[in-house]
């Protein structure tokens, strides 16, 4: 079977440089900020660090790269049409779209939940302009996310449908006027207040010591703390960080013009990621040293130990006012990326307005979201139970397995020509015979940690 070359009737980015700004805003989330660090403490630091960072390499960006490619290559503007015609043009069963399905309700099940993080973030923000921490014991501070979360109606909902509100307007805009403008204006301004706050922390701590512990502790790898469990936590959260996983890039991929390289946007897209994932622990790390606080605070490191570190810093209130926003700049570039392969689908199914599927959907994920504001332990179990351990690395699987071996050959060559067509050959190895055995690893010891080991008492 030869490739066709294929009319494409959806929207595309603007430039090469609205696309990787609205990928890396995609990527560059609350992973890389709440997720990065509290993984980072909690197994091991450096440690975990080095086994993150081969992940990426080895993994993260060879299922990008993949991700673009059935989204370029297929003939439509979501990523279930384009599995669907991608399949039908190789020959091959529809079953192999199962992995763009369970990557659109993964993505789906996510952004019902981020919205949620995403409203405890903008609640803190007024808590930092307004003084609220400053004197404040820092036994009360690490209450306060307590009886935030304890009266959900006043204190987190209010912000849960602002938030989830401006995500599905931006969405409803489009891809210029909506995804590519908000990436365009806010991701410059997030860098600029990233680095700003990674100096801040580290200057300020030098005096005491925290900026070299910090330091050490992410760069001083400790060989004997690398253990399955911290392999694990890595691979999963370097897939977690880059948004591999959740149909995402399939979907952003089938904007793509065709002059653009897939195999250098993989790699510019993951690179950008890990540097602010980075450049995110050194803004944190050396605060927390330098207060001697709990750096294996998990979660916790982002919502209770910062406010108490910063509480007592010259500048802190500003300083925690600004970390916040950052956060929230992080959270809607990654939120409209969450919403948009459910809305490209329904858009695309049901012959909507992209204006219509955005409001339906962006009902729907509130409506969903509504729940995990009222229940934390219901947020951990589309968290930690089904989107992280089962959908996303099922999703990741299965793309690879179709782009490695079952994609048409031709269409394949295509997508990978022009500059940078030897690095995609080269990324390919990694796409047919790593990433599909380590995909493999996540998704049976994620079903296993959560679902079966329990059974047995393990």
């Amino acid at each position: 079977m030869t490739s066709i070359p294929i009319e494409r009737g959806t929207a595309q980015w603007s430039s090469r440089f609205a696309f990787i700004m609205a990928a890396v805003g995609s990527s560059v989330g609350l992973g890389n900020l709440w997720r990065f660090s509290a993984e980072l403490g909690t197994n091991g630091g450096a440690a975990f660090l080095v086994i993150y960072l081969a992940c990426i390499v080895f993994v993260g960006i060879p299922l990008l790269m993949s991700e673009y490619i059935i989204g370029r290559a297929g003939n439509a503007a979501s990523a279930v049409g384009s599995n669907n015609d991608l399949a039908d043009r190789s020959g091959v069963s529809k079953i192999w779209s199962s992995g763009a399905w369970f990557g659109m309700i993964a993505s789906f099940l996510i952004v019902s939940f981020y919205c949620v993080v995403a409203a405890w973030v903008l609640a803190y923000i007024p808590k930092f302009l307004f003084g609220t921490f400053a004197g404040m014991p820092a036994a009360e501070i690490e209450q306060q996310f307590g009886l935030m979360t304890d009266n959900p109606t006043t204190q987190v909902l209010p912000w849960f449908l602002f938030f989830g509100l401006v995500t599905a307007w931006l969405v409803a805009r489009g891809v210029n006027k909506g995804i590519e403008l908000a990436a365009r204006l806010l991701m410059p301004i997030f860098f600029l207040l990233l680095v700003c706050l990674a100096g801040y922390s580290i200057i300020s701590s030098m005096g005491n010591g925290g900026t070299a512990d910090a330091v050490a502790f992410m760069f001083t790898p400790d060989f004997s703390k690398i253990t399955p469990a911290v392999a694990q936590s890595a691979l999963g959260q370097a897939c977690f960080s880059i948004g591999i996983g959740n149909a995402i890039m399939i979907t952003y991929g089938s904007y793509l013009p065709r002059d653009v390289s897939i195999p250098k946007s993989a790699v510019t897209v993951s690179l950008v990621d890990t540097c602010v994932a980075l450049i995110a622990g050194l803004a944190i790390f050396p605060v927390v040293f330098a207060n001697d606080l709990d750096f294996e605070a998990g979660a916790g490191i982002f919502f209770t130990t910062l406010p108490t570190a910063m509480s007592n810093a010259p500048g802190g209130m500003i300083v925690g006012a600004a970390f916040f926003f950052l956060a929230f700049f992080a959270a809607i570039t990654s939120s409209v990326s969450l919403l948009e392969p459910s809305v490209a689908y329904l858009a695309e199914k049901a012959d909507w307005t992209k204006k219509k599927a955005a409001w339906v959907a962006g009902g729907a994920i509130m409506a969903l979201g509504l729940v995990s504001v009222y229940s934390l332990a219901f947020m951990d179990f589309l968290d930690g139970g089904l989107a992280g351990p089962i959908l996303a690395p099922l999703s990741g699987l299965l793309i690879v397995l179709f782009t490695g071996w079952r994609l048409n050959k031709a269409i394949l060559s295509e997508e990978l020509s022009g500059p940078g067509q030897k690095l995609g050959e080269f990324i390919m190895i990694f796409v047919r015979f790593v990433a599909p055995v380590f995909m493999g690893i996540i998704l049976i010891f994620g079903v296993w940690d959560r679902w079966i080991a329990p059974l047995f008492g393990a």
